[in-house]
């Protein structure tokens, strides 16, 4: 199956330290199938310098295809998202978080079962797989397999990482879900609204994780795995389209 474009949505945060380096992963990774990259940051009113660096960045690569956009005011990561998803015209659209978490050069794995007509929705899983994984926080690990196993008795499906970022789908099929959360519950919402789709393609390929610590700058905490019990129980059982 043929597609041109591969639109990378990058939410920004304070990560002043970092996008660079993971712009430097993206520059450095050739899709599969000739795929061509659109990167669209949307700067989510970051207190720190992402704006003069990614400006900088933007000047010094004037060959990648960078759409940068920064909120009005402090939003939240899902409202980021939904900027991204909005403004990106490729006919795939890949999660990228701004920290060096996720490795760009995987994108081929997610790839693969798109450009083989199997796939409109593919999950990269951080619990499947031979690939790298740093150990970090065991309570953390345990949340997100509860938080995938309570998502996955509302949707029927068989996911093991419902919480992954490596996210890549259908343009048409992203752009056509009305989206809500603005903060950390984009990822049980898209879940369960991508799960009503009548005959969705959805696979799961195994990825490696590079995790931080908090003092290496994660963000999430305990309230958003709240928050996404919340959002599991609200756009399932409540069917909020």
């Amino acid at each position: 199956m043929s597609f041109n474009t591969l639109s990378i949505i990058i939410p920004a945060y304070n990560e002043g330290k970092t996008i660079h380096l993971i712009l430097d992963k993206i520059k450095q990774t050739k899709l599969n199938g000739n795929i061509k990259k659109e990167i669209v940051i949307v700067n989510d009113c970051s207190k720190d310098d992402t704006i003069e660096v990614v400006n900088k960045y933007i000047s010094e690569n004037a060959d990648l295809k960078i759409s940068f956009y920064s909120q009005p005011v402090n939003m939240g990561k899902g409202a980021a998202l939904h900027r991204g998803i909005n403004e990106a015209i490729g006919d795939l659209l890949v999660i990228q978080d701004a920290d060096l978490e996720y490795d760009p050069a995987e994108y081929n794995i997610l790839l693969q079962p798109f450009l083989d007509g199997f796939a409109d929705v593919v999950y990269g899983s951080r619990f499947m797989g031979g690939n790298a994984h740093r150990i970090l926080f065991f309570w953390h690990t345990i949340g997100n397999k509860f938080l995938t196993f309570l998502s996955n008795m509302l949707t029927n499906l068989n996911l093991t990482d419902m919480e992954t970022c490596y996210k890549m789908f259908k343009s048409d099929i992203i752009k056509n879900i009305q989206l809500q959360e603005n903060r950390f519950g984009f990822e049980p919402e898209v879940t369960a609204k991508v799960a009503r789709i009548k005959n969705i393609r959805i696979y799961e390929v195994g990825i490696s994780y590079y995790g931080r610590t908090y003092d290496e700058g994660k963000k999430i905490g305990p309230k958003d795995g709240f928050r996404a019990i919340y959002c599991i129980l609200k756009y399932n059982l409540f069917r909020k389209r």
